[in-house]
């Protein structure tokens, strides 16, 4: 693995329609990027040079290399 390469989020959707939403980076932050999850559903996102925050809208259990967390809504 290179050093140069971001570490992995993953998200698993607990419902369906919840929505993973990529930020961009820069001086005006947009969304760039959206998927739509059904129940039970992974996603594996990383964190480039585009793309400075994640948004989660809806259920889902985020796992990183910090720890597990779970959407409260």
């Amino acid at each position: 693995m290179e050093s140069n390469q971001t570490e992995y989020v993953v998200v698993k959707a607990k419902e369906g329609g919840v929505q993973v939403i990529g930020l961009t980076r820069g001086l005006d932050t947009k969304f760039h990027h959206t998927e739509k999850l059904d129940r039970g559903e992974v996603l594996i996102a990383q964190f480039t040079e585009h793309t400075s925050a994640i948004k989660i809208r809806g259920k889902a259990t985020v796992m990183t290399k910090f720890g597990t967390i779970d959407t409260d809504t």
